[in-house]
């Protein structure tokens, strides 16, 4: 690793970079603001606890990914691998567990000990919603809708929807038995993990993405007709909803999610532009338990990794920054002692008035600093020297069409208004 080097799985984002960021951030704020949902943000870490019991100790995150270590205070903490358990802790704080419905967006940056590759880092940054407190299947649809409008509002087309439903809690006995049957007879053909799957949580064996595995999960029984009537039918409301805005989807039997508090419907949103790892966001409905509580927080929700959306923008050949007018700039070159001063006022003058304003240090040649001002991309120059000053003028140079003229200073900030 290179001395100045981040770790593995981590990234500087300089400042050329962050326009594309926040692009992404700003469309996630309008559109979800939109759909009425406000911003939380919370601790990027949180006891270890609320990840296990909200997760769930058999899934992989759990187990193998997160980053756990004792605080001073020789409590476990963990930072955040994922944003929903969190928000769900947060949330507690008000009545959401008397059903009165939450809408919250959160957008920050989130840990996991995986194995850095194409768009999978350690450190790597979500934007995701929660709606909680009400289970309805319009709520379903209506998230779907929300992450959809999103992907449109960032110019990204040729995504691909999967839907499944995962029932609840008391239909998966069967089919998991069903599912554990069928699988027992295939036990020397899965993956290790797999085989450890098949004693621990069937229901990942689903998600495993080994081919050889694939080939065995494409023939496992219709377990989601084991499910009871009332969750088929919820299941049906939510994609007949999607089909009232014309929608559309493919339901895919394989689709579990990697966590265990799903219920109900779940989500996924494909892209070819990201290759094998092609999942750009998911979500769905969940029940998550949390620590010190006996009832569950209930609610719907998605997730989409903000680095995967900027390579399929890139993929698709989107300006980074969404065509954002960036502010213009000025610049103020100064010669002389009486010119420096009149550069100090002037810079903070202009600043106050919302002008995005650049200098050179004292002492640099004129030479030097008009290259400074190319360097940053200046709009117009104001160049002043003690002799300019005492005849009550500054020069007004514009970088793009190479133009100049003496300007009163009675007039300059009309004059440079007139430039940007």
């Amino acid at each position: 690793m290179a001395k100045s080097a981040p770790l593995p799985g981590t990234s500087d984002i300089f400042p050329a970079e962050v326009g594309a960021w926040r692009f992404l951030e700003d469309t996630a704020r309008s559109v979800f603001g939109r759909f009425n949902y406000g911003e939380l943000r919370t601790p990027i870490f949180e006891a270890t606890e609320v990840f296990q019991r909200g997760l769930g100790d058999e899934t992989e995150v759990v187990q193998k990914e997160m980053y756990t270590f004792e605080d001073r205070g020789g409590r476990s903490v963990t930072l955040r691998p994922e944003g929903t358990a969190g928000a769900m802790r947060a949330l507690l704080n008000t009545d959401v567990l008397n059903g009165v419905e939450q809408r919250v967006f959160y957008i920050g940056p989130m840990f996991r000990g995986e194995r850095p590759a194409a768009g999978r880092r350690r450190q790597f940054h979500q934007v995701g919603v929660e709606n909680v407190g009400r289970i309805a299947p319009e709520l379903d649809a209506e998230t779907i809708a929300m992450l959809l409008d999103f992907l449109e509002a960032l110019g990204i087309t040729g995504a691909t929807l999967k839907l499944n439903t995962r029932g609840v809690a008391s239909d998966r006995p069967a089919a998991a038995a069903a599912l554990k049957e069928y699988f027992t007879k295939h036990v020397d053909s899965l993956c290790e993990d797999c085989r450890k799957r098949l004693q621990g949580n069937v229901w990942r064996i689903l998600d495993c993405k080994v081919d050889s595995c694939r080939d065995i999960i494409a023939d496992v029984p219709d377990y989601a007709g084991m499910f009871s009537e009332s969750s088929r039918e919820y299941f049906q409301e939510v994609c007949k909803r999607l089909d009232w805005l014309g929608i559309k989807y493919e339901i895919d039997p394989f689709l579990v999610r990697g966590l265990d508090y799903y219920v109900h419907t779940v989500f996924e949103i494909t892209h070819p532009g990201l290759g094998a790892q092609n999942a750009i966001a998911g979500g769905g409905r969940y029940e998550l338990h949390l620590p010190g509580e006996s009832k569950p927080v209930v609610g719907v929700g998605f997730a989409a990794g903000m680095e995967r959306l900027l390579m399929v923008r890139e993929a698709l050949n989107l300006p980074p920054d969404g065509n954002l007018q960036q502010p213009k700039c000025v610049f103020i070159a100064a010669l002389g002692e009486a010119a420096e001063e009149f550069k100090f006022k002037l810079a903070s003058q202009l600043r106050r008035q919302g002008v995005t304003v650049a200098t050179e240090l004292a002492g640099k040649s004129l030479k030097a600093q008009m290259r400074s001002a190319n360097r940053v991309n200046a709009a117009c120059a104001v160049i002043a020297g003690d002799e300019e000053l005492q005849k009550g003028v500054a020069v007004l140079r514009d970088l793009a069409g190479g133009e100049q003229k003496e300007v009163a200073l009675s007039c300059l900030n009309e004059e440079i208004s007139k430039l940007l």
